[in-house]
């Protein structure tokens, strides 16, 4: 195969700058799962960093099965992310930022000053 110098080095730097922020996403599920009372490597263990976060939401365990029934994934997914920043102390606003921006809103939620205020809050 003949690659052109330049498309090559875009894919290289498109990988590291890929891997850097996934490292960073999790970098933030890490603390937000320490904010929470949680263990922080359970961010980066498949499966059971969904478990986790279903028990930081208030929410039981089974959704887990049912996230992978198509389309109930979504509304659940929804619902997870809205019920994340409630139990941070945030608002529907914050929940949509989640939803729509996540990739700044959940930095926020990470190195902000909001504290785990419990599965209960309403």
């Amino acid at each position: 195969m003949d690659y052109e110098y330049g498309n090559y080095q875009m894919g290289v730097v498109g990988w590291i700058l890929y891997i850097v922020l996934i490292v960073f996403y999790l970098f933030c599920l890490w603390r937000i799962f320490v904010k929470a009372g949680k263990p922080g490597w359970a961010a980066i263990v498949p499966i059971y960093n969904i478990i986790v976060e279903l028990e930081i939401v208030g929410k039981p365990w089974y959704w887990l099965l049912l996230m992978l029934v198509p389309v109930v994934n979504v509304v659940l997914g929804v619902i997870v992310i809205f019920r994340l920043a409630k139990v941070f102390g945030h608002g529907t606003g914050f929940g949509f930022g989640l939803l729509f921006l996540s990739f700044i809103f959940l930095p926020i939620l990470a190195f902000d000053s909001s504290s785990y205020l419990g599965p209960t809050v309403e």
